[in-house]
């Protein structure tokens, strides 16, 4: 591939993690999180380790997503901020 898009790619995998760190609302960061997986899968399958990356895709993005909105489903907010 293009090494400005694998820039590009790995530019937008950074920018989606420390989002996810410093927004503050839970389901924004959920949804970054998400973005970021999604972006590492890009980046594991143009490395050509497509074993990895369908991993990173399936869990990463599928399995532990589902998780984060379950457990942010079964809380309750305390203050109103």
């Amino acid at each position: 591939m293009i090494q400005e898009l694998n820039f590009i790619i790995l530019l937008f995998a950074v920018i989606t993690a420390f989002s996810a760190l410093k927004v503050k609302d839970l389901l924004s960061s959920i949804v970054l999180l998400s973005a970021f997986s999604f972006f590492m899968c890009l980046i594991w399958t143009e490395m050509g380790a497509v074993d990895v990356a369908f991993t990173e895709a399936a869990v990463g993005a599928g399995v532990s997503t589902a998780f984060f909105m379950a457990a942010l489903y079964n809380t309750t907010r305390r203050t109103k901020d």
